[in-house]
């Protein structure tokens, strides 16, 4: 799970090294949640801005906005979670992710958290 970087609302986000990242919400988040069982994605070129909402989850316990940890335009979706939401639970990192975003503002990501960082968060909450 290193390498990943994280909000305070419960998203992570990896870096590729070509001004884009993915997203995605985070294990506790999922776990919170329960079974998911609707993605509500954005669509592409949709402009996003730092906390702002991005998606929705909805789970047999409740529905859940996901805000988006950084700024910038939407390049990709994960359209496997239309068909597969439970993704989100078996994989919230890797094939459940939500989407790519082309960073408008890098400079954002050094605000986010490093896993120990969000770790400790999560222990406080």
């Amino acid at each position: 799970m290193s390498g990943l970087k994280y909000s305070k609302y419960h998203e992570w986000l990896r870096l590729n090294g070509d001004g884009t990242a993915v997203v995605g919400i985070t294990d506790y988040a999922q776990d919170q949640l329960g079974d998911v069982v609707y993605v509500e994605l954005p669509e592409v070129g949709t402009q996003l801005s730092k906390g702002g909402d991005a998606a929705v989850v909805e789970s047999v316990k409740a529905a859940s906005d996901v805000k988006s940890p950084v700024s910038g335009a939407v390049i990709d979706i994960n359209e496997q979670l239309s068909d597969e939401p439970e993704k989100v639970n078996t994989a919230p990192t890797e094939e459940g992710w939500f989407f790519i975003v082309a960073l408008s503002s890098p400079d954002e990501i050094e605000q986010l958290m490093d896993e120990e960082a969000y770790l400790a968060y999560v222990n406080d909450l």
